[in-house]
Parts: C-alpha cells; sequence; structure tokens
C-alpha cells in the first residue's frame, strides 16, 4: 500500500507542477514582450498573444503592446487575438471577452487601464470595487489607440525632465 501511496503522491505533484507551465505556454514562446521587454509571466493579468493566418505570433504584455503590434503588422492577418484574465491569468478570446477600461488601478504601459474578463459578472465586480466602464474588446482597443498619444507625450516629457535635470540618458552610446 505506501508504493501505491508513493506513485499517486507523486502523480499528483506532476499534475500540480507541470499544469501551470501546461496552462501558460505562450509565455515558454513569449517571455518578454516584443516591444517594451517587459516579463510576460509577471503580467499574465494583462498579457496578450496575437496569432495570424501566415503561422507566426506576437506575445505582448498588454492592450496597448497589442495595439501597436497591430499597427506595425497592419498587412497580416490576425485569426487568434487572445489576452490573460484579470483574475485567472488564463488566456482567453480577447474579442468576446468583458472588458473595463478606466478605474483606480494602474494601467500596464498605460496611464488609463484597460482588463479583461472572461465572466461578466467578474467585470461587474471589478468596476463595483475599483471604477471604470465595461466596453467590448473594439472598445477597449480604440481606447488603447487613443491613449497612445497621451502616454507617448508622457514618456517624451518624462525624458525632457530628466536631461534637464542632467541625467544623460540618451546620449549614452548604445549596448
Amino acid at each position: 500500500m505506501t508504493g501505491l501511496r508513493i506513485a499517486a503522491s507523486l502523480v499528483l505533484m506532476l499534475v500540480y507542477f507541470a499544469a501551470p507551465g501546461y496552462a501558460h505556454e505562450d509565455i515558454r514562446a513569449h517571455a518578454a514582450c516584443k516591444y517594451c521587454n517587459m516579463d510576460r509571466k509577471v503580467f499574465g493579468h494583462s498579457r496578450m498573444l496575437l496569432e495570424y493566418s501566415d503561422g507566426t505570433s506576437a506575445g505582448t504584455c498588454s492592450l496597448h503592446c497589442s495595439a501597436i503590434e497591430l499597427t506595425a503588422n497592419m498587412s497580416k492577418v490576425p485569426c487568434k487575438i487572445k489576452v490573460g484574465d484579470y483574475n485567472s491569468k488564463n488566456l482567453i478570446d480577447a474579442t468576446s471577452a468583458y472588458w473595463v477600461v478606466g478605474g483606480d488601478k494602474p494601467g500596464v504601459m498605460t496611464e488609463r487601464a484597460k482588463w479583461a474578463f472572461e465572466k461578466k459578472t467578474e467585470a461587474d465586480e471589478f468596476i463595483k470595487k475599483h471604477g471604470g466602464k465595461g466596453v467590448t474588446f473594439y472598445e477597449s482597443l480604440r481606447a488603447a489607440y487613443d491613449d497612445l498619444y497621451a502616454d507617448i507625450k508622457t514618456t517624451i516629457e518624462r525624458v525632457e525632465m530628466r536631461k534637464s535635470k542632467g541625467w544623460s540618458i540618451c546620449d549614452e552610446p548604445a549596448r
């Protein structure tokens, strides 16, 4: 009986430790965001995976970086657009997800947050607790494009402020 318990324990441990890796296979293929180099595992709740008709794919940390990806590859046909569910971090279909734009939680790569939920009840609970507005995928994508200007402007202003303080940000040689 002891041998059976050991075997059962080993099987349970294998399932426990192997399942999370299997569930997030996209992170193995795309560990860092293609655009900002952020760790996609750390940002599992906002990461996205775009799969194209030519068999290629791109992994990003957020809708912000996915908007850049879609713009940079307008000639490619996106067949699947997946996003990390805010709560479970599992990839879900971005076009059928329940999106929340805004609220009091800081966004990823943007001032105005955009979060996806698999279940409407979870999106509604988030809105009650943190604010924001429930929207469709296309409305959240529009918000991402609208916010790109403000986000880029903020980045440039931060660089200018640092330069004014004597920090050598842009004068350093590339590595």
